[in-house]
């Protein structure tokens, strides 16, 4: 009976120390570099919130937040990584709204973003602007629609790839409008903003991240922003639900995810960071030149994201499937 009892406290003594030492080193974290990975290429919009918001966040975590760019797939490369990596807080994705679009753009997607993932926080929405080329025939958005539906058959829509929120805002303005474009996608942003500026293409929706310095050049014919309320960095500028598209909205929003198992008291400390970083003085003067907006704090909370990351796959579902675009 001794033998059993001894055996039974030493046991107890084990789990006890084990579960401490657990503790202290969740209590600890971060105790090395924390990698954040970004699945689009460096210099892109997702690249520099990343950047502002890491450089923040090393502040308020004591340990540099080192921004890996991993490429493929439209964000899937990234996140399938991610979900696979050691749930110890030290490898964290963050994404925007491809992480709701692509369970209907992909076949068959190597991960579940509702079950395979922490959730952490949400941070910035970037607003999408309407573009066309700066010799387009058409000076308002009530020109712009009527000659669309008019010369739809003649008409170009560009976008930055398979899945890019350039892709969906076109859908969404196709499907608003009740036309069918020629979709001509490119390998990124950059590319379709270039052809848009040499003529090789007719309009674009794009993040205000690359549009507002063509705007503001007069180097682009600009019709209205794709949020729901107009926007500081472009006061002036009506919304398109405003000038007849009722309901139309389309923003870039950016969630910060870990690999499902990553012990809660990690989310908290990471979420924390977030939040910190989204008040920092220098985060928010780059965020307002980029005409991004902080989320707003019902979406900065890890259930915030995961009840926004939902609604987004049910809304966004529908439409990528009565278009008809599908990958492998």
């Amino acid at each position: 009976m001794n033998m059993r009892r001894n055996f039974l406290a030493a046991a107890l003594a084990a789990t006890t120390a084990l579960a401490g030492g657990n503790a202290l080193a969740q209590a600890a974290y971060p105790t090395k570099p924390i990698t954040l990975v970004v699945p689009f290429a460096a210099g892109g919009p997702t690249d520099v919130v990343a950047r502002t918001l890491g450089q923040a966040m090393t502040k308020s975590l004591g340990q540099t937040v080192i921004i890996e760019n991993k490429l493929g797939a439209g964000g899937t490369v990234a996140a399938a990584y991610v979900s696979r990596a050691a749930p110890d807080g030290y490898t964290l994705l963050i994404n925007h709204n491809g992480m709701a679009t692509s369970t209907a753009l992909y076949r068959k997607l190597p991960y579940n973003p509702l079950t395979d993932f922490e959730y952490i926080s949400q941070a910035v929405d970037v607003p999408m602007t309407l573009l066309a080329r700066k010799d387009f025939p058409a000076n308002n958005f009530q020109e712009f629609s009527a000659y669309v539906k008019s010369h739809q058959a003649t008409i170009n829509l560009g976008n930055a790839g398979l899945g890019a929120v350039s892709q969906l805002c076109g859908m969404m303005l196709e499907r608003a409008m009740g036309v069918k474009l020629t979709s001509v996608p490119f390998s990124g942003t950059a590319p379709a903003m270039t052809a848009l500026l040499g003529g090789q293409i007719d309009i674009l929706c794009d993040q205000t991240t690359q549009t507002i310095p063509q705007i503001k050049d007069g180097r682009v014919k600009f019709y209205g922003v794709t949020t729901r309320n107009r926007i500081k960095a472009l006061p002036d500028a009506p919304t398109l639900a405003e000038q007849g598209l009722k309901d139309f909205e389309v923003l870039v929003w950016h969630g910060i995810y870990a690999p499902k198992g990553t012990p809660k008291p990690v989310i908290d400390r990471v979420n924390v960071a977030v939040r910190a970083a989204l008040k920092d003085p220098d985060v928010l003067k780059r965020m307002a030149e980029l005409g991004a907006e902080i989320a707003p704090d019902s979406k900065l909370s890890p259930e915030g994201l995961q009840t926004w990351l939902k609604a987004e796959i049910d809304r966004w579902g529908p439409i990528i499937k009565a278009g008809g675009t599908f990958a492998d």
